[in-house]
């Protein structure tokens, strides 16, 4: 009786270890167009590899996406994987076949867009056709430096395509991350890889990080602040917090010194002494030191 009853609880553990297993997650990047933005895809397929097309969930119904790479669970076992789709099944050979002809469509649309907006005379400049899988809109991105009144485009456009359209204009920002390109990095450009939105970058960022004030350098391809410059901004900042500030006096083992230079990486500061002699104290040997308190100034005496 009791051998019984062991065979079943381990016939039941063996099939809820097989559940478990069917349940089990993938992680993948994807891209929508060969040429598009890389995101991460949750997937209980398994042994996806590249170029394999799967179908996404989104608002507007499924969406084909081809497969880029592996990417790697959550660290933690208890810390959620964040993900920006979910996959449920690969395309079949209809949907692959299609999903093939989408590029040359959208191309053929801007063609067609192109035209139009020059018959019609509009100062606008078009960068991106895209259209939605089930066809059931197609959406155009374009940069322009004022508004653009494209009521008349979008009726010949609905006219021609007979589906929804849409009309997108957006930044220069956004016209580099569709349009992609290198980096001065020698890489593909962040935002057309992998970022999902842009962050306020400044001048300060630069400053901060010792980097030379030139546009050139620290300017990307859309002709703004590079988006790398957030990157290590923060940590940047936490270092120098703790060092002594530019311009302060310190006394190290009898002499006194101004501070001239931060050097965060190594944590190291160059300084200078009365004397004009230049020297670069290690984190020992600034955190031995003792700021100099600042000498008042002298209070002129009022005569009766």
């Amino acid at each position: 009786m009791s051998e019984a009853i062991n065979k079943k609880q381990e016939e039941k553990k063996s099939q809820e270890s097989e559940k478990d297993g069917d349940n089990e997650c993938f992680y993948y990047r994807i891209r929508f167009r060969k040429l598009g933005q890389e995101f991460t895809l949750e997937t209980h397929l398994p042994g996806l590899k590249y170029g394999d097309v799967v179908m996404v969930k989104t608002d507007h119904g499924p969406e084909p996406a081809f497969i880029v790479a592996k990417a790697p669970a959550s660290p933690e076992p208890d810390m959620e994987r964040r993900v920006s789709w979910v996959a449920t099944r690969k395309a079949n050979r209809e949907e692959e076949e299609k999903f093939e002809r989408l590029p040359e469509f959208e191309n053929d649309a801007f063609g067609v867009c192109n035209k139009q907006v020059k018959n019609l005379g509009l100062s606008m400049q078009l960068v991106r056709v895209e259209r939605f899988f089930n066809g059931s809109k197609i959406i155009f991105y374009f940069t322009a430096e004022s508004r653009v009144d494209f009521r008349e485009l979008v009726k010949k456009l609905v006219q021609e395509f007979r589906t929804r359209v849409e009309m997108r204009q957006i930044g220069v920002r956004h016209e580099t991350q569709m349009t992609g390109g290198i980096g001065a990095c020698g890489r593909e450009l962040c935002c057309s890889s992998f970022l999902n939105k842009f962050e306020s970058v400044s001048i300060k960022m630069a400053k901060t990080q010792d980097l030379p004030l030139n546009p050139a350098k620290i300017s990307g391809l859309c002709n703004r602040l590079l988006c790398c410059l957030t990157y290590e901004y923060e940590t940047y900042r936490t270092i120098k917090k703790k060092m002594p500030k530019i311009g302060r006096w310190i006394r190290y083992e009898g002499t006194e010194y101004r501070v001239i230079r931060l050097m965060p990486l190594s944590n190291s500061i160059l300084t200078i002494s009365k004397e004009g002699e230049e020297t670069v104290l290690s984190e020992e040997q600034w955190g031995a030191a003792k700021p100099v308190a600042k000498s008042q100034p002298k209070q002129s005496v009022k005569k009766k």
